[in-house]
Order: C-alpha cells, then sequence, then structure tokens
C-alpha cells in the first residue's frame, strides 16, 4: 500500500494545475524547496517520476496525468467528509474558504468579516477575490466552500443562492451635472470605461450598452472599479457602477451619478456552492447574513443618491 500523506497530495495538486514549482509552493503557502522535497518523497514512494522539470517549467509525466484526476478526486472526497462532519455540529465553524468577485469583495467583505465575528464566532473566514471564471473552477475542485457572485452562473454541479439585487448607475464627470440623463439608445455612442476581460460586470455593462462597430469605443480597461471612477473625474469618458460601490468609490472623486432610465441595467447577487457539499443549510443561514449586509449597503447608496 502506498505511504501518501495528504499533504503530498496537496502539494503535487498545485504543481499539476499550475505547472511551475514557485507558484505551486506559493499557493501551498510553503517554500520551494520544501516543496521540492515533498514531490521527491512521493515520487519515491509510489516509484516513479510524476514531473518532468526543467529550468522554466515542469511538465507532468504519464504516470503523473494519470495521477492527477484521482488525487484531486480524493482530495475532494476528503473535504467533503470534513464538511459532513461539520454540519453534524451544527452552525458553521472552523475554515471557510470563500471566494469574492472583485466588484463586489472591497465593499462587502469589510462588514461581513465584522459580522461573521458576532454571528458565526466559531468560524475562521477565509476570502480570496477572483473572477468569476476562477472562482467557478475553484468550486467544483473543492479549493473553496462557496463564492459570492453575479448570478447566473448556470454551472449543474453548483447550487445558486439569490441573496440580493442592485442597479447600475451611470458615472460622468462632475461637468456634466447639467446634461440630460443619457438614453440608452445615446449611451453606446458615449466613451465607456470598462474593466478589463474576464470580469463579469465588463460583460454586464457591455450586454446593457450594446456599442456597434464604430461606436462607444472604449478607451480604456481597467483592474478596478476605482481606476475607472478616478478617470471618468478627470474627463475621460463614463462608466457604470454597482450600486454597493458607490459610497467607497465616490466619496474622493470628481464625478456625477446618474440614474439611467427604464430598463434600469443591474445583477442579482448570490452565494454559489456545490451540490454535493452537506453545509447546504448552514450556507443558507451564511447567505442570509450576506443578503442583509448587501441589501442595507445598497439602500445606502440609493439613499445617498436621494
Amino acid at each position: 500500500m502506498l505511504n501518501l500523506s495528504m499533504k503530498q497530495l496537496r502539494y503535487f495538486d498545485a504543481l499539476a494545475r499550475l505547472g511551475h514549482f514557485g507558484r505551486a509552493a506559493e499557493d501551498c503557502a510553503i517554500s520551494q524547496p520544501a516543496l521540492s522535497v515533498q514531490i521527491r518523497e512521493m515520487e519515491a514512494a509510489v516509484g516513479g517520476a510524476l514531473v518532468e522539470r526543467s529550468a522554466r517549467q515542469i511538465r507532468l509525466t504519464a504516470l503523473g496525468a494519470a495521477f492527477a484526476p484521482r488525487v484531486r478526486e480524493i482530495l475532494r472526497a476528503v473535504d467533503e467528509l470534513g464538511h459532513l462532519a461539520r454540519s453534524a455540529r451544527g452552525p458553521l465553524t472552523g475554515p471557510m474558504r470563500l471566494g469574492v468577485i472583485p466588484t463586489i469583495a472591497p465593499y462587502l467583505l469589510p462588514g461581513l468579516v465584522r459580522e461573521c465575528a458576532v454571528t458565526f464566532a466559531g468560524l475562521d473566514l477565509l476570502p480570496r477575490e477572483a473572477v468569476t471564471g476562477k472562482l467557478v473552477e475553484d468550486l467544483i475542485e473543492a479549493r473553496l466552500d462557496a463564492a459570492i457572485m453575479a448570478l447566473p452562473i448556470s454551472e449543474p454541479a453548483l447550487f445558486e443562492e439569490p441573496l440580493f439585487e442592485e442597479d447600475f448607475v451611470l458615472v460622468r464627470p462632475a461637468g456634466d451635472a447639467g446634461l440630460p440623463v443619457p438614453s440608452a439608445e445615446a449611451l453606446p455612442t458615449m466613451r465607456l470605461l470598462l474593466l478589463e476581460e474576464g470580469h463579469c460586470f465588463r460583460d454586464q455593462a457591455l450586454a446593457f450598452c450594446k456599442p456597434g462597430p464604430t461606436q462607444g469605443r472604449s478607451v480604456m480597461e481597467g483592474s478596478s472599479l476605482s481606476t475607472l471612477v478616478q478617470m471618468v473625474g478627470v474627463g475621460i469618458g463614463v462608466t457604470l457602477l454597482p450600486e454597493i460601490a458607490l459610497p467607497v468609490e465616490t466619496r474622493s472623486a470628481q464625478v456625477n451619478l446618474v440614474r439611467l432610465p427604464p430598463p434600469v441595467p443591474g445583477r442579482r447577487v448570490g452565494l454559489v456552492w456545490r451540490r454535493s457539499s452537506p453545509l447546504g443549510a448552514q450556507l443558507r443561514a451564511f447567505g442570509a447574513l450576506i443578503a442583509r449586509l448587501g441589501a442595507a449597503q445598497r439602500d445606502a447608496a440609493r439613499a445617498m443618491m436621494g
């Protein structure tokens, strides 16, 4: 019988996913030499090489490629056993690996961490910010327990719990304050500042604006909503913001906020987890807390706009 530790399996899984000793070591929060030692010990135990090493990258051997999906399945099963044990203890306790998309994380996480310290005193919240595609992948592979994202995700292996809805607000330079509110037809002709590829909020903005091939060309792509708002403030163009971001992103920017005419663009925010997770009941209770916080922040933003 192979004498492999769970630690070795997790290290090998990270190496197989990331294809690089340095990145895998960072993902596992250990040093690169320590990771290399564990992989060599694993190879000695199985009696064959699992990876081909080179100066720049690694490749899985045939044995390593055969091992990788089986190791991943073992890790998923072990995680589910841990969740099953946690579900029997009642409210959520222990580590909770929570993914959050970047257009929600800065605005919801601070309040959520504070509230969890009171409502779920035994919970060790471990948030991770990433774009939707990465969060979905990590949920399916059991590297996350749940994630806060814009719905729908439409992935059969995942369950979606709607939490709250919010509108998108047009952000334009302060000097435009006296101008009429642009119609849905006029908006695609404006210079729209967008998040970079991979952000679901970018896709939602484009779905509403529907710029033609020669209309509304984006003059800038940013990695954060904060960057886009600051660029609007100096007159480069306009952008859209979700309501929960308004108090944080517009407090120091010289911008004008405008509610768009119907149909008003918006999104539904939800909590997503694996259908196979035994923590469903506890995650619903956790989601109810997020729903309350998100709705309160949305309502505060609406009050700010008047």
